[in-house]
């Protein structure tokens, strides 16, 4: 039985729900650009860059544009996002995720955010979960998206911990995949359908607790 020293988590869709935001920007950048954007086209986004996300965006509208221009799109979308996610308060966290990192701390197992998303150290200021996490690797800190494990490998550095010893918190098959190739356990969060490999799915946090950390 692996006996679990560091839990890492993904942040959107998993600490909090901030693909609300991110859809809302992303639609307001489709509909100045001429085309709508819906929320089954969002779920192509997940767990995906924000230059990939502008890709994707623009293939859906049939858009072709220079670099120059994907950059100031790109540019502008996140200054929306950031525009929402500065009004984020604590009760935006997902139910039961503050009473397992808890019990976590009171039990010695390190806690690591592993998040593409570069506003990451806002997020978590705004809903004030800072000081629950002994690192923070956020899109800042890595060059290569997920499934590269880098964000999660370097989390375990970062912790002093070997990968093995880790379990990762993911809401995308992408991010199921970057902490299968870091050598990591893995628990998927939302709906076994659409999240394989992990080593069990569960839809929250509110029947999450330290003695479901058991792996052989």
């Amino acid at each position: 039985m692996t006996q679990i020293k560091a839990c890492l988590f993904d942040l959107d869709g998993v600490v909090v729900d901030t693909a609300k935001y991110h859809f809302i920007a992303w639609k307001e950048l489709a509909n100045e650009l001429g085309f709508d954007f819906t929320e089954a086209d969002n779920e192509r986004l997940k767990g995906v860059s924000r230059v990939r996300s502008l890709e994707i965006l623009l293939e859906i509208g049939g858009i072709d544009l220079d670099e120059e221009r994907k950059e100031q799109l790109a540019a502008q979308k996140n200054e929306n996002y950031v525009s929402y996610i500065r009004k984020m308060k604590p009760d935006e966290i997902l139910p039961g995720v503050e009473d397992f990192l808890n019990q976590l701390r009171k039990n010695g197992i390190l806690i690591a955010l592993g998040s593409a998303s570069k506003n990451a150290p806002l997020i978590l200021k705004q809903i004030g979960l800072t000081h629950m996490f002994d690192a923070i690797i956020d899109g800042n800190s890595v060059s290569k998206a997920k499934p590269d494990p880098e964000v999660f490998l370097k989390g375990a550095e970062a912790l002093n911990v070997e990968p093995t010893d880790c379990v990762v918190f993911e809401d995308a098959q992408a991010g199921i995949e970057a902490a299968r190739n870091a050598g990591m356990h893995v628990i998927g969060i939302g709906h076994p359908d659409n999240l394989k490999n992990a080593d069990f799915v569960m839809p929250g946090f509110e029947d999450m607790n330290i003695d479901k950390l058991k792996f052989n």
